[in-house]
């Protein structure tokens, strides 16, 4: 059963989606005439232009435009900014961060449109807002089938099965650390997140806009460090990414032998992993945004993938690179922590445990509200208890059981749900193309 999994996900990750993904991208980049490059100044505006300290409450009209990014960002911004730059980098060489940076910025017109339609077709359930691409694929694309089928993939992919992992890496980040045993980290974890959900949206919103931004400042902060104190590495660390894009043995004097099929690769496939554009998850946190016009939560949805992949992973690959710590040959969380370790001394090591436990929890928080607006499709809001009491249960069980098929179903279940959010995007792009007319025609 593993080794079945195994191959279907080899061939869905490495060839299907990332194809499906970046086309999306591309096609969405060339008939909004560059939204991601137009509109970004007024996304920029739309996101830090009016931030107050007491921001209004979320509740069932839904949440400010800032909450709805910031849970977007809860979701992105997880274990794959800490592992998947490495990961990247380990396998593909440096030059997989250029491919990475490549995918994001078509990336940035696909969510952008995610966002578009997850406000143009969002709807209430019991007098509470919400949306997501199940929404759109029933109400614009006309298919319940699809709707169902992406629903019940994400509820597994990301609402069970994905906080799983979520919780194993902080289980075992503080295990390493501090010696903590993973089953006590996961109760804590569990109350917690508990606590949280049963709030709902209100708590929610409430806790990623203060989360978000704390977690932010507090990696680029420490990331910038290491780097000032490696500075002479930085240009180096540059010229290795751009001569590595194309010529990957090159770059790194043979320490990786990858070639440039895998630099493509690796780092497509770990930049669309971590920033989610195209997969139809963050829709679901910028359908319940209170905008005058769809395409004012759009703009916003570019800067989620420009603060992700541009900011957070780029710093994550400097530090690994101006560091020296791609020499170790280690991969994941493991040669960020080295690169740390390298940069702060022993403190490097704590410094990745807290990080991770904020980019992960912040990531179970966000995987649990895109599930909650899919249990909300198929069942209304009497299935909402006996999904927070299960997802609960698999975030304790998470940091204990190493099942590496229950992984691999993650990562199936994931590529399960993209594609019938692909399909919506497609058809529904001359939707998207209007909304963005309208929207500068006023504007």
């Amino acid at each position: 059963m593993l080794d079945l999994v195994k191959n279907i996900n080899s061939i869905l990750w490495s060839y299907v989606l990332i194809f499906l993904l970046c086309g999306t991208g591309i096609y969405y980049t060339i008939i909004l005439k560059g939204v991601q490059i137009r509109r970004f100044k007024d996304g920029w505006k739309r996101v830090f232009g009016n931030i107050t300290l007491k921001g209004e409450k979320a509740g069932k009209e839904g949440m400010t435009s800032f909450q709805a990014l910031a849970t977007a960002i809860a979701a992105q911004v997880g274990t794959g900014n800490l592992a998947g730059a490495a990961t990247a980098i380990a396998s593909g060489g440096p030059g997989a961060i250029f491919w990475m940076w490549l995918s994001a910025f078509f990336g940035m017109s696909t969510l952008f449109s995610e966002a578009v339609l997850a406000q143009t077709f969002k709807d209430k359930v019991e007098d509470e807002v919400t949306g997501g691409p199940a929404y759109y694929i029933k109400k614009g694309l006309g298919s319940n089938f699809l709707a169902y089928l992406f629903s019940v993939s994400i509820i597994l992919a990301l609402g069970f099965m994905g906080n799983m992992v979520q919780s194993n890496s902080i289980g075992a980040a503080f295990s390493n650390s501090f010696g903590i045993k993973p089953i006590y980290v996961g109760i804590v974890l569990a109350i917690i997140a508990g606590f949280i959900f049963i709030g709902g949206i209100k708590r929610i919103a409430s806790v990623t806009e203060k989360i978000v931004p704390i977690m932010a400042l507090f990696y680029i902060i420490g990331g910038i460090i290491v780097i000032v104190l490696n500075i002479d590495s930085l240009i180096p660390a540059f010229k290795m990414i751009f001569l590595g894009a194309f010529n990957p043995k090159a770059a790194t004097g043979g320490i990786i032998g990858a070639t440039v099929k895998e630099a493509v690769r690796y780092g497509v496939a770990r930049g669309l992993f971590s920033n989610e554009a195209g997969m139809g998850s963050t829709p679901h946190a910028h359908a319940v945004a209170k905008v005058n016009h769809p395409v004012e939560q759009g703009v916003v949805g570019i800067i989620s993938v420009f603060i992700d992949t541009f900011v957070i992973l780029t710093l994550t690959a400097l530090v690994i690179l101006t560091t020296g710590s791609i020499e170790t040959k280690t991969t994941g969380i493991k040669l960020t922590q080295e690169a740390f370790i390298r940069g702060l001394g022993s403190f490097g090591g704590v410094f990745i445990a807290i990080a991770l436990l904020f980019f992960a929890f912040s990531t179970i928080i966000g995987w649990y509200f895109f599930g909650e607006a899919n249990v909300k499709f198929l069942f209304g809001k009497k299935g909402l208890m006996p999904y927070r009491i299960l997802v609960i249960i698999f975030i304790a069980l998470g940091t204990v059981l190493e099942v590496p098929l229950v992984w691999e179903l993650a990562d199936l279940f994931n590529g399960i749900m993209v594609i019938p959010n692909l399909i919506a995007l497609l058809v529904l792009s001359k939707t998207v193309k209007k909304a963005l007319e309208d929207y500068e025609k006023r504007n």
